[in-house]
């Protein structure tokens, strides 16, 4: 009977000791920001957690921001050839190539293919960079 007593006063404490470290981390890495506004210094390349809002079924669809380090290929591995090329050196051609890729995407996957290219490490051309911010920005505002 005292081994079940002592079981369960340890098993208690545990339980109390999860439920404050899960409270304190609740606080620091889930707070209330309705306009999601970005937090932090890095406006440039802000992390999920600078501009995630904690739902992540909705964010992820039109944030570009790298939420995680899979890549998901959307039927374009031709394109891996340009990793590590400037923006500035594509072809008129080469450029055609990313914007048929962007241009035939499905609006949900949009943020998810410039995720997919950054972290192949493949610089978008000036103009579809241009033409893919104007994409998310639209699908924002739906």
């Amino acid at each position: 009977m005292t081994g079940a007593l002592v079981i369960l006063a340890a098993l208690v404490l545990i339980g109390l000791l999860l439920f404050i470290t899960d409270k304190k981390y609740y606080r620091h890495h889930h707070r209330e920001d309705p306009g999601m506004e970005r937090r932090g210094p890095s406006a440039e390349n802000p992390t999920s957690e600078e501009i995630c809002c904690g739902q992540h079924l909705v964010c992820e669809k039109t944030s570009l921001s790298i939420v995680s380090d899979e890549i998901i290929y959307y039927d374009d591995e031709e394109l891996d050839r340009f990793a590590g090329r400037a923006p500035e050196s594509y072809s008129p051609g080469e450029t055609e190539e990313f914007r048929d890729v962007l241009m035939t995407l499905l609006p949900e996957d949009v943020a998810g293919w410039a995720r997919s290219i950054t972290l192949r490490k493949i610089q978008l051309p000036s103009e579809v960079k241009d033409e893919l911010l104007l994409l998310v920005s639209e699908l924002r505002a739906q």
